[in-house]
């Protein structure tokens, strides 16, 4: 095979990508540091960072003092250079959030879901969207790009299509239907358990972490797998779907139809159902959420027996996926996961030593997320800043091109 050369043009984008990546991950930095971590030269990088700073992508952010020199100028990517949205559709409600390129949280708003049918959720996206422009006085132009986390998994071609069959979704042209509903900035739609992946890599309990597994615990189950630092997708982007990996040979039957799924033992839906059976009784909880902290702060015994059970199918769904995975590090979030991590992780990471291989399990260390209940909406903010950091160019430029 005959690979093609890499042109002066090429090697002056990666170079931009590189340094954009250090300044938004680690900065502020000073052009001797990112020299250091970055491995380019000193003249390459002082270069560079002049024509990011004629560009706006780049601010100064003050000065340290040097080896008797004169004091360094430190580097930063520019807050204020563009606005990022992220979106969580959920399945009982949706979330947005505008961040500026500090990914300092500028204004939220949450839209409850009575249905989660293509048509109401591209609606509602966009009424999230112009909901917190508006409330923070920023301009569609300013914004960079649109990211949204959805169940399911996205199929990607000139347009993204999502496939969730646990929620009806069959060949959905979700990101088509988004632009139709009035949103202007580029879109990008992906998984929501990857996007919270992507959010704990970056700025959570992954950061650092070369080999990860990020586990999104909602009303249903999902996973991110990192591999070498890259997030392993599969061949058309449906890895990842551990919940509806077998627990129990013949079991329950989950809402994808198949009997045993983890989903349907472990996920916020699942638990809440085997209460409701168990107690015979329905909880007077308004929402999912509410109904779960009910769960799991009750006395009952067909509570306690509950929430042990989920303990125990969830250690050992983590058991398979270290087994499988060998990762450093097991992340736990997602809503329900966050909720029932708080206060049973010591007794999930038993089960989990229960059930998996003594070798992998001695190298990996579980722990909760860091980036909170609303990690999928961060991930999905960070989907145009890596846009951004990958091509050093801005994304609505590529747009406007287009």
């Amino acid at each position: 095979m005959v690979r093609a050369r890499a042109t002066v043009r090429d090697l002056r984008r990666q170079n931009r990508s590189v340094l954009l990546t250090a300044l938004f991950l680690d900065g502020p930095l000073s052009r001797l540091q990112l020299s250091a971590s970055t491995g380019l030269s000193a003249a390459t990088a002082s270069t560079i960072t002049g024509e990011l700073l004629d560009e706006g992508l780049l601010t100064e952010a003050g000065s340290v003092e040097s080896d008797g020199g004169r004091p360094r100028v430190l580097l930063r990517v520019n807050p204020v250079f563009g606005h990022v949205v992220g979106v969580d559709v959920g399945e009982t409600g949706i979330k947005v959030e505008l961040f500026d390129l500090a990914m300092t949280r500028l204004s939220t708003v949450d839209l409850p879901v009575a249905a989660v049918r293509p048509g109401p959720v591209s609606e509602l996206v966009a009424a999230g969207v112009a909901q917190v422009l508006s409330a923070s006085g920023v301009p569609a132009s300013s914004v960079l790009g649109v990211g949204v986390g959805v169940p399911g998994t996205v199929e990607r071609g000139t347009s993204a299509v999502v496939h969730a069959q646990t929620i009806g979704w069959d060949a959905v042209p979700l990101e088509r239907m988004i632009r139709e509903a009035g949103v202007e900035p580029p879109l990008f739609v992906e998984n929501g358990a990857k996007t919270q992946g992507q959010a704990e890599m970056w700025f959570g309990a992954g950061r650092g972490a070369r080999h990860a597994v990020i586990v999104l615990v909602g009303s249903g189950v999902g996973v991110a797998v990192v591999t070498g630092g890259v997030m392993h997708r599969g061949a058309t982007s449906n890895a990842g779907e551990w919940g509806h990996t077998t627990i129990v040979y013949g079991g329950r039957r989950c809402r994808c139809g198949v009997r045993g799924c983890l989903e349907a033992y472990a996920g916020a839906e699942a638990m809440l159902g085997r209460y409701r059976e168990a107690a015979r009784d329905g909880s007077s909880a308004p929402d999912q959420v509410s109904a779960l902290e009910e769960l799991l702060t009750s006395r009952s015994a067909a509570a306690r027996r509950v929430v042990e059970e989920s303990v125990g199918y969830l250690g050992a769904g983590i058991a398979n996926l270290v087994n499988l995975f060998n990762p450093e590090r097991v992340v736990l979030g997602g809503w329900a996961g966050l909720a029932l991590g708080a206060r049973q992780l010591d007794r999930i990471v038993a089960a989990t030593a229960e059930h998996a291989l003594r070798h992998p399990y001695a190298q990996v260390r579980i722990e909760l997320g860091r980036t909170g209940p609303d990690a999928v909406a961060v991930g999905a903010a960070t989907l145009p800043v890596a846009a951004l950091l990958e091509t050093g160019a801005d994304p609505r430029s590529a747009r406007r091109a287009g």
